[in-house]
């Protein structure tokens, strides 16, 4: 009996594999993994992921001197998380010890800058719920996109790219759960509480794309900026063209500076992720509601696969609770959300 039990399971007496080749099998794998042919392999893999890792490090020391390329890379940096997954197929096809051990030093990296964000940051409860949407010029159906942000249940709601010919129909949508609006060149606010010493800000890019307003909440005043950045382009020969952006940005920056009210939201496309140092002028002085209390990246453009999250919440003297993306609308941007403590 016993000896039919061992020759079913192939073990022997002594509980190793009896099985020919079974054993042999095992060796011959980990035979490939060791030894000094292991350690001449991958090199070439190896320097890649550390030089992978350097740049991640350093990428608040790339210039943009030329072509903006810093801001360039700080915008997909999260996304380097793809050539390092590449490399560590590669290592392990290879079989290499060497470059094994050096994707250590991307993957610790990334770990460092992006790990806060891939953890449940989110909460439950908040005072206000605000929502901000580049809503496209081009949006081939804004009713539905305003009946969609309609149902956000947003308190206080942001609304961007506005092109004149559109203004009316998200009124006419948005009238019935939000009975105080303002309107300042392309950008617009839509308020369930009233809205006083509303103006334009001026970023100096020629027309308006940025106001000011003060929204009465029953927690208080709050004072919510709405704006939208100058976009930026990659071109062959320019590479990242984000001046007129950068200038708006320093501008926007002064404005929010100067603000007299202790509690502000800044709500906007920004054209720009919250890595890119060109936006310091405004990220130096308010939170990101998505860092401090989304779960995950929360890209928001663009909407059909989305990359980076240009579209921001950001607070200065209120409580993030939660942060969101909304689905997508007719737009070419998704919507972000989120939920504040006055």
């Amino acid at each position: 009996m016993a000896r039919a039990y061992m020759a079913e399971t192939g073990e022997g007496t002594d509980g190793r594999s009896s099985r020919p080749g079974g054993s042999s099998r095992v060796r011959a794998a980990s035979a490939k993994w060791r030894g000094p042919g292991s350690l001449r392999r991958g090199w070439v893999i190896a320097a890649l992921a550390v030089l992978t890792g350097v740049v991640m490090a350093v990428h608040s020391k790339i210039p943009n001197t030329i072509g903006n390329l810093g801001s360039l890379l700080e915008t997909f940096l999260p996304w380097f998380a793809v050539p390092v997954a590449g490399l560590l197929l590669l290592a392990l096809l290879r079989r290499s010890v060497v470059a094994l051990a050096a994707l250590l030093v991307p993957v610790l990296v990334w770990a460092n800058l992006f790990g806060g964000l891939v953890t449940d940051k989110k909460g439950a409860g908040g005072d206000l719920t605000v929502v901000a949407h580049n809503v496209d010029a081009d949006n081939p159906d804004p009713a539905g996109t305003a009946a969609k942000l309609a149902d956000s249940g947003a308190d206080v709601m942001a609304l961007e790219e506005l092109p004149g010919r559109s203004v009316g129909v998200y009124e006419q949508a948005l009238a019935g759960t939000y009975p105080y609006h303002a309107v300042e060149g392309t950008v617009g606010v839509w308020s369930k509480y009233p809205l006083t010493d509303t103006r334009p800000v001026d970023i100096r890019i020629g027309w308006t794309r940025a106001l000011r307003t003060t929204v009465d909440t029953p927690h208080g005043d709050l004072a919510v900026y709405v704006a939208h950045l100058p976009s930026v382009r990659v071109k062959f020969r320019a590479g990242f063209t984000a001046n007129q952006r950068d200038d708006a940005a320093e501008q926007l920056g002064e404005a929010i500076a100067r603000e007299g009210s202790g509690r502000v939201v800044l709500l906007g496309d920004l054209n720009g992720t919250m890595n890119d140092r060109a936006l310091a002028p405004v990220t130096a002085q308010m939170r990101s509601t998505q860092g401090a209390a989304g779960a995950g990246f929360g890209f928001s453009w663009p909407a059909s696969f989305p990359m980076a999250r240009i579209d921001q919440i950001m607070v200065k003297g209120v409580e993030p609770v939660s942060s969101w993306t909304l689905p997508a609308t007719g737009s070419d941007h998704l919507p972000v959300a989120a939920s504040v403590k006055m």
